[in-house]
C-alpha cells in the first residue's frame, strides 16, 4: 500500500473528525486574538500564551460533553 492511499484511507475514515478538529482550532485562535487586540490590549503577553494553551482543555472538555451528549 502506497503512502497516497494509505493517506486517502486515513481521510475517508475521519474526515469529518478531522475538519471539526480544524474548525475548533481556527475559532478559538480567531476568538482569543479577537479579544487580546480589542479587549485585553494591555494584557502581558504570558496571558494570551495562557489562553491559547487553555483551548487544549477546552477542546477536550467540549468534545467530552458532546459525546456524552450524545450517549444520553
Amino acid at each position: 500500500m502506497s503512502v497516497v492511499d494509505r493517506l486517502r484511507e486515513h481521510v475517508e475514515d475521519n474526515g469529518t473528525g478531522m475538519i471539526y478538529d480544524l474548525l475548533f482550532a481556527v475559532v478559538w485562535v480567531a476568538m482569543v486574538s479577537f479579544l487580546f487586540d480589542f479587549v485585553f490590549v494591555d494584557a502581558p503577553r504570558w496571558v494570551f500564551y495562557m489562553f491559547m494553551l487553555a483551548g487544549i482543555v477546552a477542546y477536550f472538555g467540549f468534545f467530552f460533553s458532546l459525546e456524552q451528549a450524545k450517549q444520553q
